[in-house]
């Protein structure tokens, strides 16, 4: 069975890109490559058991394994050597990524306190979405009690478009609820 949100793109976007942009082809139409959800955590650098916990947050909420990210220099001020872990990241692809991307538009993303919708400037002029996320209270797979510290995490989206505005609409079309 198909994710809903690989068919709401095959069924809703791909028709929409195809006349807005008018692409003659279908492969033409950019598409969702992959997502990459990173948490840095300095504070693990005293306490390396913040790190596992944000480690298994970050597992459950994805459902992938998360991989520890390490440092890639030195800096005294820090207190940081190279080869530290300082965070944690998954890449999600595939059926993987359209259910997380589908939780995070519709059940995640509402649950923030005050939500007005995302900001429409984060692209990085390749086609590439990226959104930092203040707490982790907002996916509903965390349970609250069992938070050993608050932290946030970066959402980042890749696609396959040329140009921001490109990437714009197909995000759009997916129904990511972009401030007015």
């Amino acid at each position: 069975m198909a994710p809903r949100l690989r068919e709401k793109y095959r069924d809703v976007a791909v028709p929409a890109l195809m006349k807005e942009f008018s692409y003659r082809n279908v492969m033409q139409v950019p598409k969702l490559e992959k997502v990459v959800l990173n948490v840095g955590l300095g504070e693990a650098i005293q306490n390396i058991k913040l790190l596992d916990a944000a480690q298994k947050e970050l597992s459950t909420v994805t459902g992938q394994k998360a991989v520890t990210t390490k440092a890639k220099k030195s800096i005294a001020g820090f207190k940081l050597r190279k080869g530290m872990p300082i965070g944690c990241k998954v890449t999600l692809r595939g059926d993987r990524m359209y259910e997380f991307l589908d939780r995070l538009i519709s059940v995640a993303l509402p649950r923030i306190r005050d939500f007005k919708g995302v900001s429409s400037r984060a692209f990085d002029g390749k086609g590439n979405y990226s959104l930092g996320i203040k707490e982790q209270f907002i996916f509903p797979e965390i349970d609250y009690d069992k938070v050993e510290m608050v932290h946030g995490m970066d959402v980042i989206i890749c696609t396959s478009a040329m140009t921001d505005v490109e990437a714009r609409a197909l995000l759009r079309h997916m129904g990511m609820p972009f401030r007015k």
